[in-house]
């Protein structure tokens, strides 16, 4: 048997499903609590996925008590805001710049530090790019442990970064809405584009 067919029908077309054909992005989810141990568990996932030189440059603080939510919701676009205040958890992900301090632990086989000390550009380019990477990692394992997300960049970057990561060097990228969602709120989805209008094979 050609190993290629047999890879194709070994696609477990549940796993799939919860990950990219029925998963939505939620705009509403049930008042169903978020457990910490979730949450843990899809980090765990989500740093496992490839990032250059194993950079892993992404931070993430989850909003759960009601006092951070009050921090958080000045900064959300008002279409946004009462979304977020009412989701059991919102993770706030950034992207640290200065992660190449870390790269002596995470790529030991080689100096990657100094690819990145001196050249601000291009660190903080890498970081933004494998930071955004991870967020994407976080949104998959996030709906492989069983959750639901509704992933936003409708707020204000400065404002976030004020309240929740002064003093550091992590910018806040993606803000992401984790619970069970309501289906009930769930609108038609919207169209895709077809293989050939954003791929190609050569």
């Amino acid at each position: 048997m050609n190993v290629h067919v047999a890879s194709a029908k070994s696609i477990d077309e549940a796993a799939l499903a919860q990950l990219f054909t029925q998963a939505r992005t939620h705009n509403g989810f049930l008042a169903t609590p978020v457990s910490d141990e979730l949450l843990k568990h899809a980090v765990d996932l989500a740093k496992i996925g490839p990032t250059s030189a194993n950079q892993s440059p992404m931070r993430i603080v989850f909003v759960k008590s009601p006092e951070a939510k009050a921090r958080l919701l000045p900064a959300m676009m008002p279409a946004n805001a009462e979304k977020t205040k009412l989701a059991p958890v919102t993770a706030i992900v950034g992207y640290d710049e200065k992660f190449y301090e870390h790269l002596p632990f995470l790529f030991p086989h080689a100096d990657a530090r100094s690819w990145f000390v001196g050249n601000e550009a291009f660190a903080k380019r890498a970081a933004f790019q494998n930071g955004t990477l991870q967020v994407a990692y976080l949104i998959l394992a996030l709906r492989a442990v069983g959750l639901d997300t509704g992933p936003m960049t409708g707020f204000d970057n400065a404002k976030v970064d004020a309240e929740f990561f002064a003093g550091t060097d992590v910018k806040s990228n993606v803000i992401i809405n984790i619970g069970y969602g309501d289906a009930s709120k769930l609108f038609p989805r919207s169209p895709r584009f077809a293989f050939e209008q954003i791929a190609s094979i050569v």
